[in-house]
């Protein structure tokens, strides 16, 4: 789980071109939105489309994505779980 979740951080900073950050500078539990990493709804769209486009994971419940895209742990669990490709 630990590879997946270094390049689930690589894959949030090109997806979102947060220019000078590394995996390293992305704690697994930090909240993505608000306080921790300061994401936006904008983001979240590009984070589903991540999921969708490398892990075959589309998310359809709103509430669902809320819980899945809380964190890179969060994020990590569901794709083990879910994972289609």
């Amino acid at each position: 789980m630990e590879d997946l979740k270094v390049t689930l951080k690589q894959q949030i900073i090109e997806a979102l071109n947060l220019q000078g950050m590394t995996p390293a500078d992305i704690d697994d539990n930090a909240p993505l939105f608000g306080d921790g990493l300061g994401l936006d709804s904008i983001d979240s769209l590009e984070m589903m489309v991540l999921l969708e486009r490398n892990y075959g994971i589309k998310i359809e419940d709103a509430r669902e994505g809320r819980k899945v895209l809380e964190s890179v742990q969060s994020m990590a669990e569901y794709i083990q779980q879910h994972r289609k490709i």
